[in-house]
């Protein structure tokens, strides 16, 4: 073993594990669909969510890569492959697995696993509806799609280890784990549509010489089963710092001027139309248990109406106005500058995707809120009577005097163009005002919010009541 470990030269080990909670749905695709849904998430031997090391090596490489920390080689720490040239990594992740409801890592084939109080719930998970509307007004083409998600509050377990030749290597193996921490770090699809947002729960740590015969036989006595207990393990304080290098942190704090839907794409025995709710995992005394319905506002519903109101602001701010042409012509949809800088667009011409530069996170909140049944009819100014098609009912929820408050994290680079973060503050100060209605059904009065708007901590606007 001696000679193996001299040979190798790589002696030191690096070694961290993470709890971690998703703070919104995580949308960790499979790749696959079925007839309920055009996308699943992926699932272990279980048939329990969980989370691929390539997902979460693949985001902590492209954070590090971004940041550009000294003396860091991401090639020769995340290793690469250049045709016949290549390198393997010197830093290795694990799956992400899920935590039961004590708490407790469900690693490998467990036939009892679903048996557990919160698991259980876990055999049919939510699906989640989207619909793309352009700038007619109407489903965009290709624009409505649903995938399947996984609970808020679920919680998972992974571990890291590096391999490095030298004690001084730890300060790299340091920096990929202040990424996880990071208050930018997202996991999954739709991390720019209100996905994939997660906090660290406990953070282990542990650093070992193989040259030492106390730190060889410790590190050998670690199992690679995530459920198993090792003695090894040193708890460190977790990074509790808010703010996000490079990037803007926008709050709306916002009150509902009475009815507000935000349509989950079905009805029920009552109503044509119904609000989307959602359930997620509440943790109390280190114990997890499935919440009751309660109240969403899905990041898309915001981001799609804020991306429209950015295109008409940045026209205006541009002296773009209908019926010009040429250089003031006013842009559209993904034509528009400031929505491409800020939201990010696909040409499918060129076969170029560019994502967007802004992260929006779902609101889930237990808050006590009734709904109520609205009824609709459209009339014949002729006979008197319902037009045919006319007559429909819908569910809403009555939010006076509640506030949600939505966070909107901008990246700084991408507001530094001609009018874009004029932009953009002026479209959440449209919301702020009652100006830009949330949701579905805002032509009939609902949706219709006020507050006030917050940029790093500093007010910039605050609607008077």
């Amino acid at each position: 073993m001696k000679d193996v470990i001299k040979f190798s030269g790589y002696n030191h080990r690096f070694l961290a594990r993470f709890v971690i909670e998703a703070e919104t749905p995580l949308a960790v695709g499979s790749g696959e669909k079925d007839i309920l849904t055009d996308a699943l998430v992926a699932t272990d031997v279980n048939g329990l969510p969980y989370i691929p090391g390539t997902a979460i090596a693949g985001v902590v490489r492209h954070m590090i890569e971004e940041v550009k920390p000294e003396d860091f080689n991401v090639n020769q720490i995340f290793g690469f492959q250049d045709k016949k040239e290549g390198q393997g990594s010197e830093i290795i992740f694990t799956e992400a697995k899920i935590l039961n409801s004590n708490g407790e890592v469900i690693d490998g084939m467990d036939l009892k696993a679903k048996d557990d109080s919160l698991l259980r719930y876990y055999a049919e998970l939510p699906i989640r509806q989207h619909v793309r509307i352009n700038e007619k007004g109407v489903t965009d083409k290709a624009g409505k799609f649903d995938e399947q998600v996984i609970f808020a509050g679920t919680r998972f377990c992974f571990e890291i280890e590096m391999v490095a030749k030298e004690a001084k290597d730890e300060v790299n193996f340091q920096k990929a784990l202040e990424q996880i921490q990071s208050k930018t770090f997202r996991i999954g699809g739709g991390t720019r549509s209100g996905f994939g947002e997660i906090k660290v729960i406990k953070l282990y740590k542990r650093s070992l010489y193989l040259k030492q015969a106390n730190d060889l036989e410790l590190y050998l006595s670690k199992s690679s089963n995530l459920s198993e207990e090792w003695c090894g393990w040193e708890k460190h304080d977790i990074l509790n710092d808010n703010k996000a290098d490079g990037w803007i942190t926008y709050e709306l704090k916002l009150q509902p001027e009475d009815f507000f839907l935000f349509g989950s794409g079905f009805g029920d025995d009552e109503v044509d139309m119904t609000p989307v709710k959602e359930k997620k995992v509440v943790w109390k005394d280190a114990k997890g248990e499935l919440s009751e319905e309660l109240v969403l506002i899905p990041a898309t519903s915001v981001k799609g109406a804020l991306a429209h109101r950015v295109a008409f602001h940045y026209n205006r701010l541009k002296e773009r106005f209908a019926g010009c042409t040429g250089d003031k012509e006013p842009k559209v949809g993904n034509e528009n500058e400031a929505v491409q800088a800020l939201f990010g667009y696909e040409n499918q011409k060129e076969k170029k995707q560019v994502r967007g530069n802004l992260l929006f996170s779902d609101v889930i909140e237990d808050k006590s809120l009734e709904d109520k049944i609205l009824n609709h009819v459209a009339i014949d100014r002729f006979t008197g009577g319902a037009i045919d098609g006319a007559l429909f009912s819908e569910k809403t929820t009555y939010g006076k005097g509640q506030e949600f408050t939505l966070t909107i994290l901008a990246k700084c680079d991408a507001l530094k163009g001609d009018k874009i973060q004029d932009s953009l503050e002026a479209a959440m100060i449209d919301i702020c005002k009652g100006m830009l209605p949330l949701g579905g059904g805002v032509n009939r009065g609902n949706g219709v919010f006020t507050g006030s708007l917050t940029k790093d901590g500093n007010v910039i606007y605050e609607q008077s009541r």
